[in-house]
């Protein structure tokens, strides 16, 4: 599966826009990594990208990404995509036992306190954005209270990244990519103000 049809899976599936800047987030930190570690960024950035393509049709934990699966074998997403889609899930069974696994259940969660973080920053941008501040929200329990922290810390921990290190990384990754993720935010208009 080439990436644009990957895209098209995602377009055709997901109606969202900030579910699909998630998974365009994931895909980002994901390429990140694989490039860090010298692996393969297609098949990793691949496996961020549509890891939560069923999310809207199966918005279930007892559904997803289990019933997504068959749709993805029916795309000619290769069994090993597939598996790993499956392993972000808990109740899967499938094991999270290989870095590209460990990979996406690191960033997956993480992604998503990084953008509220940028969300309620004065200039709605992660170009600006410090480790120092998502670290500080980390503290707020009632911030992004949906995000599940420890989850983000385990993840980060069984992947073999020291938990703000992993921040920044992805923090770096998904700055690449801040015009598709909405998270340009207005830094022009305040640095001009000053």
């Amino acid at each position: 599966m080439t990436r644009e049809e990957a895209l098209n899976l995602v377009h055709e599936f997901v109606k969202s826009e900030s579910l699909v800047r998630h998974m365009l987030s994931v895909e980002r930190a994901m390429s990140f990594y694989a490039e860090k570690f010298g692996e393969d960024v297609a098949s990793w950035g691949l496996l961020g990208l549509i890891h939560d393509f069923d999310w809207e049709i199966h918005p279930t934990l007892e559904q997803h990404p289990v019933e997504g699966a068959p749709i993805l074998r029916q795309r000619g997403v290769p069994e090993d995509i597939i598996q790993d889609v499956l392993s972000h899930a808990e109740r899967t069974g499938i094991p999270r036992d290989t870095r590209r696994r460990k990979a996406l259940y690191a960033c997956d969660e993480l992604t998503g306190l990084i953008t509220a973080v940028c969300l309620v920053r004065p200039s709605r941008s992660i170009l600006d954005l410090e480790t120092s501040s998502v670290k500080k929200k980390w503290k707020d329990k009632s911030f992004a209270a949906g995000t599940n922290r420890e989850i983000m810390a385990q993840g980060a921990e069984d992947f073999g990244v020291e938990l703000w290190e992993h921040v920044s990384h992805v923090v770096s990754a998904m700055r690449r990519i801040a015009p598709e993720l909405g998270l340009v935010g207005n830094l022009a208009q305040i640095e001009r103000s000053h």
